[in-house]
């Protein structure tokens, strides 16, 4: 599975930056992105930011990750997914098995 993470900017050059989210810190590439500033969102994937985020994504894709981290755990979704008009279901491959 691929994810993209939620992550701020704490300094940068011309062609990376050091990012912080979710109790991580990492360089990433900006080729895609092109100039951010210190504190600037970015959604990254596999060591690039891929996109700038909205202030108001944030906070949604760290609950939705909570989520998906409640669901591997067999734990009730209420909450994570407030953007949602129903509850997520996992798809059928990822449930465990159900008792008859």
């Amino acid at each position: 599975m691929c994810l993209g993470l939620p992550m701020r900017v704490v300094d940068f050059d011309s062609s990376s930056a050091l990012v912080e989210g979710l109790g991580e810190r990492r360089r990433v590439s900006l080729l895609l992105v092109g100039p951010v500033r210190r504190g600037t969102p970015l959604l990254v994937h596999a060591q690039r930011a891929v996109r700038v985020l909205d202030e108001a994504e944030v906070p949604l894709l760290e609950r939705a990750l909570a989520g998906l981290q409640a669901a591997l755990k067999g734990e009730p979704l209420r909450g994570y997914f407030d953007d949602l008009d129903r509850e997520p279901t996992l798809p059928a491959h990822l449930r465990g098995k159900e008792t008859p």
